[in-house]
């Protein structure tokens, strides 16, 4: 039998059973970014851009990437979240800005909000991506991490 947990005994891939694992409170926190030129820096803090509030809408379709990642990665089970927490803070660095993004999801469960946190990351830093490409295809998302997680029998991890 193999030391992987997402295959079963035929050697294909499964769902790992949570069934007997402990309801606990766990946590997660993600990080990614976006680097973009003074123009889109401008568009989006002046609230410039032709298709609305872009902070807004990456904040909302964070939350709904978190609340949908067991339909995207194959093996993540259906997590009732407890909350998703996303925030932004601006840094300029030369002629560049980038917005850093941080992402804290929460619930009370038999397994981790990891992937529910990373997949919030990718997906605000897309919806940027998507909402200021009109302006320069030219932005850069990225690196995307895992910062923190909490709970569970691996105990904690702290970057």
């Amino acid at each position: 039998m193999s030391e992987f947990t997402h295959f079963n005994k035929d050697g294909r891939a499964n769902m790992v059973d949570i069934s007997d694992k402990r309801e606990t409170v766990r946590t997660a926190i993600a990080k990614t970014s976006v680097k973009v030129n003074s123009e889109i820096y401008k568009k989006i803090t002046m609230q410039e851009m032709k298709k609305g509030d872009v902070l807004g809408v990456a904040q909302v379709a964070g939350i709904m990437a978190a609340k949908k990642t067991s339909d995207l990665i194959p093996m993540c089970h259906p997590i009732h979240l407890s909350g998703v927490d996303i925030s932004f803070k601006w840094e300029k660095s030369h002629e560049n800005y980038e917005v850093g993004i941080t992402v804290q999801v929460k619930t009370i469960g038999s397994t981790g909000v990891e992937m529910e946190a990373l997949t919030a990351a990718a997906a605000t830093a897309l919806t940027i991506y998507d909402m200021c490409k009109s302006v320069d295809k030219g932005m850069v998302i990225g690196p995307t991490y895992l910062v923190e997680k909490t709970g569970g029998k691996n105990g904690d991890y702290r970057r």
